[in-house]
């Protein structure tokens, strides 16, 4: 079985070695989105919230590029820059994601300058 690269306008495409998604059978993984618009390239919003929306509308491009949506998600990887952020993504993140909630990793560490979140996600589809 092959892999196939996702790729979209939708997205952000950053200036790195890396896809931003891959599918290989029903499996699909988005890499680590961050909060840009992806017409411009430029930071979405100055706070957490405002990011984590933004972050998430471009993990949503590449999945749908995928042929899924977030209802496929196993599991979303959330990078923060600091602990103080967690209750004002969680409440963004609720708020885009929507119940029943995949499954979660949340750590924290530094990110390009003005960036305070970035997300990541596994899908799985039927095919």
């Amino acid at each position: 079985m092959s892999r196939t690269i996702i790729s979209t306008k939708d997205a952000p495409v950053l200036p790195a070695p890396l896809s931003q998604g891959v599918r290989k059978g029903g499996l699909v993984q988005v890499a680590g989105q961050l909060p840009l618009d992806p017409t411009t390239g430029n930071i979405v919003g100055s706070t957490v919230a405002e990011q984590t929306a933004q972050v998430l509308r471009n993990v949503t491009a590449v999945l749908e590029a995928a042929g899924a949506s977030l209802e496929d998600v196993l599991i979303l990887r959330v990078y923060l820059t600091d602990p103080a952020h967690l209750a004002e993504m969680n409440q963004a993140y609720a708020e885009a994601v929507g119940e029943p909630f995949p499954a979660r990793t949340t750590v924290y560490m530094p990110l390009p300058p003005g960036m305070l979140v970035e997300i990541d996600a596994l899908a799985a589809t039927d095919g």
